[in-house]
């Protein structure tokens, strides 16, 4: 694929989530499910999104089962994306305050690197950051999010087993009583 067509595709990428963004920001309340949960379990291999690798903020590359053992809250955003940026604040406060308690939160940007690193420091993000443009995208659909929309959260146990999925914005009053029982 050439740098025209890489570029196209993530402008249509961006496109389309930012537009899903909006919409689901309008929504009252987000989609809260448990069809990721089936779809990764009825997978071969359930644990296989867990060890997709993507580029960290360092410039290495990292996988979801480094974290496994832990209550794990994985946000799939965007810099540009409202309400992405909307609560990754609460996401920060959740993660000081869940940590002693085994939760993990990870965000996996669907961004550029130099953006994304921008926005970490300038937020004050405490979680780790891993980023992606197709294999974040390929790896949101895996996880159950088949319109490709943002913010897409997925919540996994301490066995890696995917028990909640939220479509659109969350935040802690929501969030709280979902992770509640994995403590």
């Amino acid at each position: 694929m050439n740098s025209l067509q890489k570029g196209f595709l993530f402008v249509a990428v961006a496109l389309v989530a930012l537009a899903m963004g909006f919409y689901f920001n309008s929504q009252p309340e987000p989609e809260v499910s448990d069809a990721g949960a089936q779809s990764v379990a009825s997978d071969a291999s359930p644990n296989a999104a867990l060890k997709t690798e993507l580029a960290n903020l360092a410039g290495g590359k990292a996988s979801l089962s480094q974290w496994q053992g832990k209550v794990m809250v994985v946000n799939f955003w965007a810099t540009w994306c409202a309400p992405c940026r909307k609560e990754i604040p609460e996401f920060i406060r959740m993660q000081t305050a869940l940590e002693a308690r085994g939760v993990q939160f990870v965000g996996i940007a669907i961004d550029e690197t130099d953006k994304v690193r921008q926005y970490a420091q300038e937020a004050r993000i405490n979680y780790p950051i891993l980023i992606g443009e197709f294999d974040a995208t390929e790896l949101g659909k895996v996880l159950g999010n088949n319109v490709g929309g943002l913010p897409f959260t997925v919540i996994f146990d301490r066995s890696g087993r995917v028990v909640k999925t939220i479509l659109g914005g969350t935040n802690e009053s929501h969030l709280t009583p979902i992770l509640q029982p994995y403590l």
